[in-house]
Parts: C-alpha cells; sequence; structure tokens
C-alpha cells in the first residue's frame, strides 16, 4: 500500500513540475509599430523604402519564419530573424512603381509568419498614390 501511495505522490509531482516548466517558458509576442505605411503620391519608376519597428513584447525568443508580399513589386525582410524577449528588429520593405504599369492608388500586403501562437501571421499594408512620369 505505501509503494502505492509513493507511486501516486511521484505521478502528481512530475505533473507539477511538467506544469511548471511549461508555464516557466513563457511565449513571445510580435508586436510592429504601424500595420499600415503610406507612401504617399510617388511617380511611376520610383523606388521607395520604409522601416517599421518588430518587437517581441513576450518572455520567449520570436522567430521569423517568413515574409511574402502581395506582389513582385515589392520585397520585404525582417533582421534579424530571430527577435529575443523584450528585443527589436526592422522589417524593410521596398517598393519599385516602375514594375508594372499601375497608375493611381495601389495597396500592397507584407506577410510576416512567426512562431508567436496567438498571432501567426502579422498583415502590413503598404499604400502610395502613382502618378504618370514627368
Amino acid at each position: 500500500m505505501a509503494k502505492l501511495r509513493f507511486s501516486g505522490e511521484l505521478l502528481a509531482l512530475s505533473i507539477l513540475v511538467l506544469l511548471l516548466g511549461g508555464c516557466a517558458g513563457g511565449k513571445p509576442d510580435i508586436a510592429v509599430a504601424t500595420k499600415r505605411h503610406d507612401f504617399g503620391q510617388i511617380k511611376q519608376g520610383d523606388v521607395v523604402s520604409t522601416e517599421i519597428a518588430v518587437r517581441n513584447t513576450g518572455n520567449k525568443e520570436l522567430k521569423i519564419e517568413s515574409v511574402a508580399t502581395s506582389c513582385g513589386c515589392t520585397s520585404a525582410q525582417v533582421k534579424p530573424k530571430i527577435i529575443p524577449s523584450g528585443g527589436e528588429g526592422k522589417l524593410v520593405i521596398r517598393y519599385d512603381s516602375g514594375s508594372h504599369p499601375d497608375k493611381g492608388p495601389i495597396e500592397r500586403h507584407i506577410y510576416i509568419a512567426s512562431n508567436d501562437p496567438e498571432k501567426a501571421e502579422v498583415d502590413i499594408i503598404i499604400t502610395a498614390e502613382v502618378q504618370p512620369p514627368a
């Protein structure tokens, strides 16, 4: 009977250690300074760029798994790919208005995938008003 009681106590202790260990690990939390950037009026053929802060407000390192864009005219990358707890990186965005003949208002999307369990993907929108070349 004592052996059975000891096994039960050992099992309960093991479960408690696993639960506490899981809580102690924490989780990453991606936060971007803005989810929208307007380049304003630009001439067709202009190449414009901007940087947006990407922060990890969680208590576990944030891993940037991928960065994708909605159009080949837009490129983006996050540096560094691993952001420590409380740390900050930057999203560098480049838009080439000469890539295709669109004029007028444009909207493009940048998708950041990470290991944040609550926000697996963040969508950043860039806009501009493309004017005919001079």
